[in-house]
């Protein structure tokens, strides 16, 4: 990976993927440069840069975000990247008395390349991979979350129900009619961007190949509806995979989330 490369992802992603793109069929409104976008279980602040503000700007534009969403009885988060300015925003945060998150690492792709890298690897054998679009398969995956994660991941099933409505792609990994995986992907309309989401799979039928088949599955959908990147906030358990895979890590991630009393 050269540095050229690095910084063209990067600018890219900010460009295209910050800002209104966040916010994409749900409310939203602005304060300055922030975008608040409200979804119905929490709050959540978007924005491309806060360039311009000065200290005593920045720690009122946060307190405005806190104060609006707790007037609603609703958290908040402000996703944090790690190349955000002022540097000291993480602490700015914490003074408003938001705490952050588990970090994650933004990775990017060109769907090409990836298509590339994993040529004849987007099945596995004994498990179908098929595209779904009815509630009852939606339904299905919720279950397999909620068994991977123990707990109770029911409400993706009205998520996805969503996310298809606005053009999403959702895939299910099967044997023998059990959803043992799942991964969807989402095409940013008006970028060149398509987001990856899900790849939770059941322990037991883990390291047998399924989360790169359905990457390779997505990437191939990416490049055929004319989208260069892929990109997807990843662990610290998936990055290193992902990376292995071509993926290369522009960022990091944190949520910082304020809940009020």
């Amino acid at each position: 990976m050269t540095d050229a490369l690095k910084s063209e992802l990067l600018a890219a992603y900010d460009d295209q993927l910050r800002g209104t793109s966040e916010s994409a069929d749900v409310p939203t409104s602005t304060d300055g440069p922030v975008i608040r976008v409200e979804y119905a279980s929490r709050g959540f602040v978007s924005y491309r840069t806060l360039d311009g503000l000065d200290s005593a700007e920045v720690d009122a534009l946060i307190a405005r975000q806190r104060d609006y969403f707790a007037a609603k009885g609703q958290a908040v988060e402000w996703k944090l990247r790690g190349h955000d300015k002022p540097a000291d925003l993480p602490e700015r945060l914490r003074a408003a008395g938001f705490e952050p998150e588990e970090q994650e690492t933004v990775l990017i792709a060109q769907s090409a390349d990836i298509v590339e890298r994993l040529h004849g690897r987007d099945s596995v054998d004994g498990v179908t991979i098929r595209l779904v679009h009815e509630l009852a398969d939606f339904e299905r995956i919720a279950a397999m979350e909620s068994t991977v994660w123990n707990e109770d991941w029911s409400w993706l099933a009205d998520d996805l129900v969503r996310r298809h409505a606005g053009g999403a792609d959702v895939y299910a990994a099967e044997v023998d009619g059990q959803v043992v995986s799942a991964a969807w992907a989402v095409y940013k309309k008006g970028t060149e961007f398509t987001g990856l989401w899900g790849g939770s799979t059941l322990a037991e039928w883990r390291g047998k190949g399924i989360y790169k088949a359905l990457v390779a599955i997505r990437a191939a959908r990416a490049v055929e509806l004319g989208y260069k990147y892929l990109n997807l906030d990843a662990s610290d358990d998936s990055s290193p995979i992902l990376q292995r895979l071509g993926f290369v890590a522009v960022t990091t991630t944190t949520p910082y989330v304020y809940k009020p009393a």
